[in-house]
C-alpha cells in the first residue's frame, strides 16, 4: 500500500496482519506517518513503535518477553564480542528496512560490514538490515502480523530470522518468508548460515522459566 489514507479500516488492518485495534496509532491518521513522526512517538513520548505503510504500530510489551529476549541477547552479545563480529542490538534498536518500513526486532545481529562505515550509527532511525533477527511472540501477535514481518524482513536482506514462543516453548527458525525448522524444547539449535558456531541446546533457555529462589 502507498502512503496515504487506507481505502478503509477493514483493509487497513488486514494489511498490518490484523493486530489489535488498540495497537494502532491514529495520530497521525493511518496512512500519514513519515519517519518524522515515529521519531516524534518513540523519542519524545516514549512508546515503543514500528512504521509499516505510513501507520505507527505499538509493539506489544510483556515482562516474560522481555525476560526471554535479555537472555538471548546476552548470550548472543557475548559470543559476537568475544569474536569482534559486528553488535547486537535489542528491542529499541529501531532500523529503516526500506523507505518507509521500520522495524525493530527484540534482538538483532548487525555484521561490521552492514554497519554504514562499519562504524556504529548515531542516527535514532538508521538504514540498516540485520543478518540475523530474533522476534519473541507476544500474546497480542497476530499470524498474519508476523507473516507480514518476515516477508519484510527476507526482502530487505535478512539472512536467518528466529520467532520463539515461550509458551509453547518452541523456535521457528527461518531461512526464506516461508521456509523454517520448528526447534522443540531439548533440541539443539544453531544461527547458520549467520552465525553457524553459536549453538545452543533450547532447554538451556526454557528451562529458565521454571526457575525458584534457591532454598
Amino acid at each position: 500500500m502507498a502512503i496515504g489514507y487506507p481505502e478503509s479500516m477493514d483493509q487497513l488492518f488486514s494489511d498490518l496482519g490484523n493486530v489489535p485495534v488498540s495497537r494502532v496509532i491514529m495520530e497521525p491518521a493511518p496512512g500519514t506517518a513519515t519517519k518524522q513522526d515515529w521519531i516524534e512517538i518513540c523519542q519524545n513520548q516514549r512508546r515503543l513503535c514500528e512504521l509499516v505503510d505510513g501507520t505507527l504500530v505499538e509493539k506489544p510489551m510483556g515482562w516474560l518477553e522481555s525476560f526471554i529476549g535479555m537472555l538471548l541477547g546476552r548470550w548472543l552479545g557475548n559470543f559476537v564480542e568475544s569474536r569482534n563480529l559486528g553488535i547486537v542490538t535489542g528491542a529499541d534498536g529501531f532500523s529503516e528496512l526500506y523507505s518507509g518500513v521500520v522495524r525493530g526486532p527484540d534482538v538483532a545481529f548487525i555484521s561490521w560490514e552492514r554497519l554504514p562505515d562499519g562504524k556504529i550509527p548515531t542516527s535514532p532511525v538508521p538504514t540498516i538490515v540485520p543478518n540475523f533477527v530474533i522476534e519473541v511472540l507476544s500474546l497480542s501477535n497476530t499470524y498474519g502480523e508476523m507473516s507480514r514481518k518476515r516477508r519484510e524482513y527476507f526482502q530487505a536482506g535478512v539472512e536467518l530470522a528466529w520467532f520463539v514462543d515461550p509458551r509453547n516453548r518452541t523456535i521457528a527458525a527461518y531461512h526464506s518468508s516461508t521456509k523454517y525448522r520448528l526447534i522443540r524444547e531439548g533440541e539443539m539449535i544453531d544461527a547458520a548460515p549467520v552465525l553457524p558456531d553459536w549453538r545452543f541446546n533450547t532447554d538451556e533457555l526454557f528451562s529458565k522459566l521454571d526457575q525458584e529462589k534457591p532454598n
